[in-house]
């Protein structure tokens, strides 16, 4: 059987039509984005419309909660999607919900999004103070029960402490180093190389804020930088996570980035005059392009094992690491 295709990370309006487009791509698994700022009650309901998706298009996608199920996918020629949280917002105060979450399906939890939370600060805070006396027992309970810390908005104090605190391996979802493009969000050399020789995984990200000339980055200056990565930190820690937004409007993107604490929009990762969603690169607007992604790391010189693992494989071994309880 090939390597699976697997994208890390999307936000998309799902529709009949994108899970349609995943099978067109080839897309074995995805991980989706289930809750930003929701409450756990909202994030159930989230949950809810997403068993209905299961049950009306069970011949397109399947729910994903192990490794099994991307092979199981593959074989069945469906897409496996796999949940989790931008924000630790639906586990409230109470970490108890980590487990239940956990049972609930929920396989990946950002301690923050840019904010500070009540377990780490975000990376558009002016102070990292690290890891709080709650994020500290929350990451020993997301590696008791196998659910992924996941670090991708987080400030860099607060990364690299999730990072020795935890005693499995942690993931950056959807970030590109930033030594590449000098976003607020992207990733420094120190947490890179901290985060991989910890045995952890970095999705490389096609949302326009985080390349190189925006969404005119072209895909050679992506794919280079993508061979400079695995040059560095090695090629069997790096994967894809796109931050897909398809069809989302632009209201989201308030949604993401105010959520309720404040009454303005942060703008952080753009001005006010580009403030909704960007455009994307010409080679990567759905889930039908990942081949050109392969075609270019190709073209970068990578070999078709080091290819493979970038666009799927290295994810795969992840999630049969990473998802069962210790």
């Amino acid at each position: 059987m090939r390597t699976p295709l697997i994208d890390n990370l999307q936000y998309a309006n799902f529709s009949p039509r994108i899970f349609a487009q995943m099978r067109e791509g080839g897309v074995d698994a995805v991980h989706v984005t289930i809750a930003y700022h929701e409450s756990f009650r909202e994030m159930v309901l989230n949950l809810e419309r997403w068993n209905r998706w299961f049950e009306d298009h069970p011949d397109l996608i399947i729910r994903g909660t192990t490794s099994a199920d991307v092979t199981r996918a593959q074989e069945t020629n469906r897409t496996a999607i796999f949940f989790g949280f931008q924000n630790p917002s639906p586990i409230e105060d109470d970490i108890g919900l980590v487990e239940i979450c956990h049972q609930l399906g929920i396989r990946f939890m950002q301690l923050t999004y840019n904010n500070q939370s009540l377990l780490a600060t975000g990376c558009y805070e002016e102070e990292d103070t690290g890891l709080t006396r709650m994020g500290k027992q929350v990451v020993t309970e997301m590696n008791r029960v196998g659910m992924v810390v996941d670090m991708s908005h987080s400030a860099e104090r607060s990364t690299l402490e999730a990072i020795e605190h935890s005693s499995r391996p942690i993931a950056i979802t959807h970030a590109n180093p930033h030594w590449w493009h000098a976003a607020l969000r992207n990733k420094s050399d120190t947490v890179l190389s901290a985060l991989t020789q910890a045995g952890g995984m970095l999705g490389f990200s096609m949302y326009p804020h985080h390349l190189a000339g925006g969404g005119a980055c072209t895909l050679e200056s992506f794919c280079a930088m993508i061979a400079e990565a695995a040059r560095r930190y090695g090629a069997q820690n790096l994967g894809i996570g796109s931050d897909l937004c398809q069809d989302q409007p632009d209201s989201v993107v308030e949604w993401m980035r105010v959520g309720r604490w404040s009454k303005v929009i942060d703008y952080g990762e753009g001005s006010a005059s580009n403030a909704g969603f960007p455009p994307m690169p010409s080679w990567f607007v759905d889930n039908r392009d990942f081949s050109n992604i392969r075609t270019g790391l190709t073209e970068q010189g990578l070999s078709t094992a080091e290819v493979d693992g970038i666009m799927g494989g290295n994810w795969h071994r992840f999630y049969s690491e990473s998802f069962a309880p210790l």
